[in-house]
This record gives structure tokens, C-alpha cells and sequence, in this order.
């Protein structure tokens, strides 16, 4: 006997539909698994097996063949457990009404448990698309799914429930979420930057930074504060938007990154990886696929410490989800395309001692050795960075003072304040900050006055800058002037963001 169980997988952070197709047939005890399955998949049968008879329901003693179609495209996960022990006891008229209308997916335990799987956030989005509007998944992947609107979430605990809700011999209940929960704790942070000593031109280039949506490079001697001051970014970043949570919430359900329970994220993430992280780690990769750092952090922060530690060609792959903000990871058997628009932060010392500059400390290095460590960090990677500033060591007065500095609450509105200056600009267009503008839109909305491209003009002389450069001040010049309310670039704005081009004004590939 033939029976279809209707699922569905993942490819990249996007679901396809999958039919279980389970044939129950005369023959020897067999039971095969075909249609491209994983070893994680081909391990169901023992799961599936010692499961249903668990759970007291018979095991037919023939030959059985399980198909996942379509068969020309690998499938991974254990998700597929649930939907080919409900074929196989769909086949043997254990359960007899119509299952097309369901979408079903699971992991089983060998009693019959059912347990959370990862991706049930992009797979019920795809089964809205597709018209579905019943989903059976794990209690545990519940509240997720439960953020779709228009689809009926049902929870399931294991596998007798299961069988006796398709009978129709029990019912449950659709799981109903507000979204409003998932965004109570959003500006609930550890960190604040009232904790912070000092450092006022650093905090208000991060101000900038955050505004735009910049790329920020901090250089400076061990125990500036750099670390500190990155961690406390996105406290000032503005809140997410529904849009942003779904699309940050799909990757990390991907990843498996989910705490149980959890139904987005609401909070920008903040990923700062080892400077030992392999490419694949910061970029994705595997034999299939998987979204790396940078994907992680998307519509966050990724932190890069000690950026000059990083293997170099690490770094360089940096480069083109830097202005694309997407990353497309292709192997042999799929290639898939991952989002990846993430604001960089990154902190590394200014020489192999650490500190050149230092008035505190005597630099040991020689001007070759500081070179040197400079040039890890390519030109081009640079030039793709909008804003380095140097980090000097705390003053003695800041350190020992009592008073608190200026909150991130207080940090954070004017940040969104440029932010809707910022969206009302590029309304209608796919841009949501300033540093997302492409060339032509600098030359529309980045026209400084005849003093301010005057000094412009002197500035690209004296440093050498690059087109690319001279682009990126434009933009910083924009959110200069958007944090003052002012319609126009003046001349205090193409001056203030000049200083935000320390590495520009020091031995660089001289």
C-alpha cells in the first residue's frame, strides 16, 4: 500500500517542499530510505522503528521503501523521522483520513518523543507561500513557527499524539503567539555606555558609525577600552524591525542557534569571533553549506579583535560580502547565497608591542616592524572600512572619576532620529542607512557646498586617497550632517570626517 506524507527542507535559509512517499510491500523485512538522504536520514529507520513499536503501534513485517521526492536534490536532518513513521502507519491503515493538508515534520526519540528540529521558522514561511495552513512540529519549535500569521501551528509531544490527532481521535489546539513578547526585552541590555570612562571622540565616531551603519576600525594600545567600547554598539543601534527580526531569526534557526522556547530574535546579534576562525568559519562553507559568521551577524554587529591576527586570506574574503552584502557559497553538489549585511567593528593594536603612540608607554618596534603589522590589513579591506580612529589610553582622571558618562538610551535616539532622516530619503528604494548607498545615490544626496568640496578637494591630494575613499567620506560627511539636522554637507562636516581616516593620514603602503 502506497501512502504521502507532506514535508518540507531547507536550502540555504529558504524551504522547498518534500514528499514521503512510503510503499509498503510483499517481501522480506526490509526497510530502505532513497531520494538523496544524509546519513542522518538513512539512521531514521532504526529511530522510526524502535518508535513506533514504543509507542504500541505494529511494525509491519514487509518490505518497505520510503522515498523523499524530489530525488535529484541531497535532503539532511533528522526532521523527516515523524513524517515517515506517520506513512508507515498511514500505509498499514492505522491512520485512514487525508493528510495532504498538513505539513509534518520532526526528530523522534527511540520512545516515541518528539524533539525540536532546526529551521521550523523558513520552513513554515514556505508553507504559507505554498497555501498550507496547518503545520504538525515539535512543542519545542512552536512558538517560531507561531509567528507566521495565517497558519494553524499544532504542537506535538510525541507520537501517540500524533497518530490519535490525525485520527481524529483527539484534538489540539493551534498554538497562538504575540509578537509583542518576543520584542519586550529588546533594549535590554548588560552593557551601557554610561559605564564608560572617557573616550568621548571614540564614542561619538560610533555614534556615526551606528547612524550609517558604517564600518568602524579602532586602533589603539592594549587596554584602551577598545573591546568595551565595541561590545556596547548595540545598545545604540536602532531597534529591529519585524522585517529584520524574520530574516536574523531564519538564519539563526538554521544554525541551530535557537534557544528552545525562543521565537525570534529580537535584539541585533553581536558575533565576535577568535582571530584562529578558519574561512569556513567566518564565511560558510562545508561540504554542505552552512551560513558562517558574517550571515550570523547580519542586521548586527560583527566584531573582529586583534583584525591583524587574522590569517590574511581570511580577512580578504571579507571583501566582497562587504559591498554586497550577501555571500554566495558554491560546492559541487549546491551552491547557495546567504545573507550577510552586517555592520563591522573591528580593534587591533597599532604595532607588534602595542604601543605606538602611547605617551604612557615607549614603543619597542622599529618603522619596518609597524609597518609591517599594518599592512596585514590590506588596502582594499580598508578602503571597504568607512571610519578608523585612533584609541589613546584612558586618562587617569576619567578612570578615577565617579561620574557616569552619557547613557545609550540618550546615544540611541538621536542615532534613530538620523535613521528616519535616513529611510525617508531612500523611501521607495531598497537602502535603509547611509552606507548602503551606491555611487549614484552619493552623488545625489552627497553634493557638499563650493568650501566643503574645496577642502574635499585638498584633502584627496594631501593623503592619496582612493576613489573608494573619497567615497566613503561623502557618506560619513551624509550622516554628519543628518545627526545635525542639516540638509547640507558644510565644510565642519568633510572636517570631522577626515578624522575619522586615522590610518589615511599614517605610514600606509608608503
Amino acid at each position: 500500500m502506497l501512502a504521502k506524507v507532506y514535508s518540507s527542507a531547507l536550502s540555504g535559509v529558504d524551504a522547498y517542499p518534500v514528499e514521503v512517499e512510503v510503499d509498503i510491500s510483499a517481501g522480506l523485512p526490509n526497510f530502505n530510505i532513497v531520494g538523496l538522504p544524509d546519513p542522518a536520514i538513512k539512521e531514521a529507520r532504526e529511530r522510526v522503528t524502535s518508535a513506533i513499536k514504543n509507542s504500541n503501534f505494529p511494525f509491519p513485517t514487509h518490505r518497505i521503501t520510503v522515498n523523499l521526492a524530489p530525488a535529484d536534490i541531497k535532503k539532511e536532518g533528522s526532521s523527516f523521522d515523524l513524517p515517515i513513521a506517520v506513512g508507515i502507519l498511514k500505509a498499514t491503515g492505522i491512520i485512514e483520513d487525508n493528510l495532504s493538508s498538513y505539513l509534518i515534520l520532526g526528530e523522534l526519540s527511540l520512545d516515541g518523543i518528539v524533539r525540536r528540529i532546526n529551521g521550523a521558522l523558513p520552513i513554515t514561511l514556505g508553507a504559507k507561500k505554498r497555501g498550507v495552513n496547518s503545520v504538525i512540529l515539535p512543542k519545542d519549535n512552536a512558538k517560531e513557527a507561531a509567528v507566521v500569521r495565517g497558519v494553524n501551528v499544532y504542537p506535538v509531544d510525541n507520537l501517540p499524539q500524533v497518530i490519535g490527532f490525525l485520527s481524529q481521535k483527539i484534538s489540539i489546539e493551534p498554538y497562538k503567539y504575540e509578537l509583542k513578547e518576543a520584542f519586550q526585552n529588546a533594549n535590554e541590555y548588560e552593557e551601557d555606555f554610561s559605564e564608560v570612562h572617557g573616550q568621548e571622540y571614540v564614542k561619538r565616531a560610533l555614534e556615526i558609525a551606528a547612524a550609517g551603519g558604517h564600518n568602524i576600525l579602532m586602533v589603539g594600545p592594549p587596554g584602551a577600552g577598545k573591546t568595551m567600547l565595541a561590545r556596547r554598539v548595540p545598545t545604540i543601534l536602532p531597534e529591529l524591525t519585524l522585517e529584520e527580526s524574520i530574516e536574523t531569526t531564519k538564519i539563526h534557526s538554521v544554525a541551530g542557534l535557537l534557544k528552545p522556547g525562543q521565537a525570534l530574535v529580537s535584539t541585533r546579534p553581536f558575533r565576535s569571533p577568535h582571530h584562529t576562525t578558519s574561512e569556513t568559519g567566518l564565511i560558510g562553507g562545508g561540504r554542505v553549506p552552512r551560513p558562517g559568521e558574517i550571515s550570523l551577524s547580519h542586521n548586527g554587529v560583527l566584531f573582529l579583535d586583534e583584525l591583524s591576527e587574522f590569517p590574511h586570506h581570511v580577512l580578504e574574503s571579507l571583501r566582497q560580502p562587504l559591498e554586497d552584502g550577501v555571500v554566495t557559497i558554491s560546492r559541487a553538489l549546491i551552491s547557495l547565497t546567504y545573507p550577510a549585511r552586517f555592520m563591522l567593528v573591528a580593534a587591533m593594536n597599532p604595532c607588534p608591542c602595542g604601543y605606538f603612540g602611547d605617551p604612557n608607554h615607549e614603543c619597542t618596534c622599529t618603522p619596518y616592524e609597524i609597518q609591517k603589522h599594518l599592512n596585514k590589513v590590506s588596502g582594499p579591506l580598508l578602503d571597504r572600512i568607512d571610519i578608523h580612529i585612533q584609541v589613546q589610553a584612558v586618562r587617569k582622571e576619567d578612570l578615577l572619576s565617579k561620574g557616569r558618562g552619557e547613557a545609550s538610551s540618550s546615544i540611541r535616539k538621536r542615532v534613530n532620529k538620523a535613521r528616519e532622516i535616513q529611510l525617508s530619503r531612500f523611501k521607495g528604494t531598497s537602502i535603509y542607512c547611509n552606507s548602503q548607498m551606491s555611487q549614484r545615490q552619493i552623488r545625489k544626496f552627497c553634493s557638499p557646498k563650493k568650501e566643503a568640496e574645496n577642502l574635499l578637494r585638498s584633502a584627496i591630494s594631501e593623503l592619496h586617497l582612493s576613489a573608494r575613499a573619497y567615497y566613503r567620506i561623502l557618506k560619513i560627511s551624509r550622516t554628519i550632517a543628518d545627526l545635525d539636522e542639516k540638509q547640507d554637507i558644510d565644510s565642519s562636516h568633510i572636517s570631522e570626517a577626515l578624522q575619522y581616516r586615522y590610518l589615511d593620514r599614517q605610514l600606509w603602503r608608503r
